[in-house]
């Protein structure tokens, strides 16, 4: 590089990438990953399910639509932070309310652009999702044995639940409907349902579509319990999207859903949520390569056929050849044929592991939020058991 580098990043088999850093000064670990969508890059810094990872974008132009709050899918950046190929820009457009470096900085946020990222990408889709330091010096002081020690003492994803980091600190109400023009996002009057959304980080655009759909939305932290849920007396039970291992965040979440399908209630899961469900029904789920992350995956419905443009962001992936008997495979991606949904043969509980509410398709998969409510809806009108 002509110029002095002032960010560095570490991967723990010693290989260094040097660049520009921008946002926040200071030094991260986390898991390498890489996302190919080429818009939504401030919805991917505050999803809650990329805590613990640096996301490197493989599309360059990041930066230059800003940010705005209405984009936020929580309230702060949750990924470690970002690698990108060229600088940010400055914003241009009419919706930005802050430059992207700017965001970044004040909320701790370390970046690095002027990286090789297609190499890097190729280095993660070869070796896996590496371990990372990630620094950001101005004067651009590094030492580089003690980044490279860094990246190799952290500990990785696999046995860590990291729901109980970003779930909420106590239920709360959420009326809030999908955006819409020019009034941005309505509230709900009126609702046909009460659900409980069980927050493993949830995404506020899942809430959105739930109340756009009709529904009366609880949302409930990550270690609520059975009762706690069917206190509320919902008429169904969303299972959000989330970060880390399932199989940690299972240990407490596993007998809580369970209890609930004993209630003989809807249930619907994205994501980690998709995961619990599966790991509840009896399945194991497994650490992925290097995970699927972006907004161009497509997925086959293998019960009707047709192939959904989805947006997807996971590591770890349910085992379908340890799908139990009475739960089917309902959805595939088509890139490497992984589980991407299932549901029960004989009542209203089903996931996805795709996220229907980042609407890539741009609405291929809203369907899945109607058939949620379609099921409360006949569960409300069968005629009671004796």
């Amino acid at each position: 590089m002509p110029d002095r580098p002032t960010a560095c990043l570490a991967l723990a088999d010693g290989t260094v990438f040097y660049g520009r850093g921008f946002g926040a000064t200071g030094q991260t670990t986390a898991e390498l990953c890489f996302n190919t969508a080429m818009t939504g890059y401030q919805e991917i810094m505050t999803d809650p399910s990329y805590a613990g990872q640096v996301v490197t974008f493989t599309f360059p132009h990041i930066g230059n639509v800003g940010i705005n709050p209405e984009d936020d899918e929580s309230a702060d950046p949750v990924a470690a932070g970002m690698v990108v190929k060229w600088d940010p820009t400055e914003p241009a457009n009419w919706r930005a309310t802050a430059p992207l470096v700017d965001w970044l900085a004040a909320r701790g946020r370390i970046c690095i652009g002027g990286v090789d990222t297609r190499r890097l990408t190729r280095a993660i889709r070869q070796q896996g999702a590496p371990h990372v330091a990630l620094a950001h010096d101005p004067e651009g002081n590094f030492d580089i044995a003690a980044l490279v020690a860094a990246a190799r003492g952290f500990s990785g994803l696999t046995g860590l639940d990291l729901a109980r980091d970003v779930t909420c600190a106590q239920s709360y109400r959420w009326d809030e409907m999908r955006w819409a023009w020019p009034d941005g996002f309505p509230k709900r009057e009126g609702a046909a349902h009460k659900v409980v959304a069980i927050d493993y980080g949830a995404k506020r655009n899942i809430l959105r579509c739930l109340a756009s759909a009709g529904c009366d939305v609880t949302v409930m932290p990550a270690t609520a319990t059975a009762e706690e849920v069917l206190a509320q007396s919902p008429d169904g039970v969303f299972l959000s999207n989330g970060p880390g291992d399932p199989a940690a965040t299972g240990v407490y979440a596993v007998p809580m859903i369970r209890e609930v399908l004993e209630a003989d209630l809807p249930v619907f899961g994205i994501c980690l949520g998709h995961q619990m469900l599966a790991l509840a029904l009896g399945a194991t789920t497994i650490k992925m390569n290097h995970g699927h992350h972006g907004a161009n995956h497509p997925v086959k419905d293998l019960e009707t056929g047709k192939v959904e443009i989805t947006s997807m962001n996971h590591g770890f992936t349910v085992d379908a050849q340890t799908l139990p008997q009475g739960v089917v495979e309902t959805h595939v991606s088509l890139f490497d044929g992984s589980n991407c949904g299932i549901r029960l043969a004989d009542r209203p509980v089903f996931s996805v592991q795709y996220h229907p509410e980042a609407s890539p398709g741009p609405q291929d998969s809203y369907y899945l939020f109607e058939r949620f409510v379609a099921a409360m809806n006949a569960r409300a009108k069968a005629p009671a058991s004796v």
